[in-house]
C-alpha cells in the first residue's frame, strides 16, 4: 500500500523517520511532502493514488476525496475533523482515526494563561514597563475564589476545570454528558442560563459540528455578567464573534481571550475582534507545544500501523 503525509507535522524529520519505519518495515511505501499544499489541485496530486493519507488541520475537501480512487483510511493530526469531508469519506467507506487526547495540556494550559492575563493584565503591565508606565490601575484580580464555567466538559474541558481547581476556584459545568470522575473532583454540572449569568470566567470547549455551531450566540453573550471573562480555545465559529465584539465594545462583557475564529490566521482588516476592546487574541497556537507535536505524530503514526494491523484504533468516521 501507499502510505503519505501529505502535510508537514511540526516535527524533525528525524521523527517522522522513527515513527515511518515499523510502516516500512511492514514492506508499505511511505512518502512524506515537508510543506503545506497550496491548491486542491496539489493535494490531489499528493493523495490520488494512495491507500492512506495523513493529514493536519488543513481542510481535505470532497474533491481530493473523489479523485483518490484507492484511499481507504485517513489518520488526521488533529482532534476534529470538522475540515475533513466526512459524508464523501462515509460514501466511500473511508475509516477516519483521529489524535484526540495529544494536546490536552497544552489547550488547559493556555486557558489558564489567559485567565490570568484577562484578570492580572500582564500584557498591559508589559506595555505600562515599556512606555514608561508605573503598576498604577492595572493590579487586577485573583483566580481563587472566581466562579469559572466549562462549556463542554470532555477531556480538554476537564483538565482545564481542574487547572482551575487548583488555583482556588470553584468550578460549574454545563455539558450533554456527566462523568463521574468530574463529579468527584467536586464539579457541579448546571444549567446553561445559570453558567452564563453567575460566572465569572467561561471557557468554551465543545467540538464544532452542527449543533455546537453559533452555540455561543448573541443572546447568550447577553446573558453573562459585565464584567466576566470568556475564553475560546476550541473552535471560531462556535461564538458569535461579531455579537462578542460588540458586547465587548459596549461594555457588556469585561473581557475576551480568543486563540480560533470564523477563518485560519493571518485574520483580514475587517475582522471584528481586531477592533475590540479588552481582548487577547492569538493565532490559533493553543494546541502547539514542542511536547503536543510529538504526542501527535506518534498518534497519527500508531492509527496507520493499528489500522494496517486489522485493529484500528480512535476510530471517529
Amino acid at each position: 500500500m501507499k502510505i503519505a503525509l501529505v502535510e508537514p507535522l511540526a516535527v524533525p524529520d528525524s521523527v517522522i523517520l522513527e515513527l515511518s519505519a515499523p510502516i516500512r518495515a511492514m514492506g508499505h511505501e511511505f512518502v512524506a511532502y515537508n510543506s503545506v499544499s497550496e491548491t486542491t489541485e496539489e493535494l490531489i496530486k499528493r493523495s490520488r493514488d494512495c491507500d492512506v493519507v495523513m493529514i493536519a488541520n488543513h481542510p481535505f475537501p470532497e474533491e481530493a476525496i473523489e479523485a483518490a480512487d484507492h484511499l481507504k483510511m485517513i489518520s488526521v493530526a488533529f482532534t476534529g475533523i470538522d475540515h475533513v469531508a466526512v459524508d464523501a469519506c462515509r460514501n466511500r467507506k473511508i475509516m477516519i482515526c483521529n489524535a484526540a487526547g495529544y494536546s490536552n495540556e497544552t489547550v488547559a494550559e493556555l486557558i489558564i494563561g489567559m485567565a490570568v492575563d484577562a484578570l492580572r493584565n500582564v500584557v498591559r503591565a508589559d506595555r505600562a514597563v515599556r512606555s514608561g508606565g508605573t503598576s498604577a490601575g492595572i493590579g487586577g484580580r485573583e483566580i481563587r475564589g472566581r466562579k469559572v464555567g466549562i462549556i463542554g466538559l470532555g477531556r480538554i474541558g476537564l483538565m482545564t476545570a481542574k487547572y482551575f481547581q487548583a488555583f482556588g476556584a470553584e468550578v460549574v459545568a454545563y455539558s450533554r454528558s456527566r462523568k463521574e470522575e468530574a463529579v468527584r473532583s467536586g464539579i457541579r454540572y448546571v444549567a446553561l442560563e445559570e453558567l452564563l449569568s453567575q460566572c465569572d470566567i467561561v471557557s468554551v470547549n465543545l467540538p464544532l459540528n452542527d449543533e455546537t455551531r453559533g452555540f455561543l450566540s448573541r443572546e447568550r453573550i447577553a446573558q453573562m455578567k459585565p464584567d466576566a471573562v470568556l475564553i475560546n480555545c476550541a473552535r471560531g465559529p462556535i461564538v458569535d464573534n461579531q455579537a462578542l465584539a460588540d458586547a465587548l465594545n459596549g461594555d457588556r462583557l469585561g473581557f475576551a481571550c480568543v486563540d480560533v475564529y470564523d477563518m485560519e490566521p493571518p485574520l483580514p482588516e475587517s475582522y471584528p475582534l481586531l477592533h475590540a476592546k479588552n481582548t487577547l487574541l492569538t493565532p490559533h497556537q493553543a494546541f502547539i507545544s514542542e511536547e503536543s507535536m510529538v504526542r501527535r505524530a506518534r498518534i497519527v503514526f500508531d492509527n496507520v500501523t493499528a489500522w494496517l494491523k486489522g485493529e484500528p484504533v480512535n476510530v471517529c468516521g
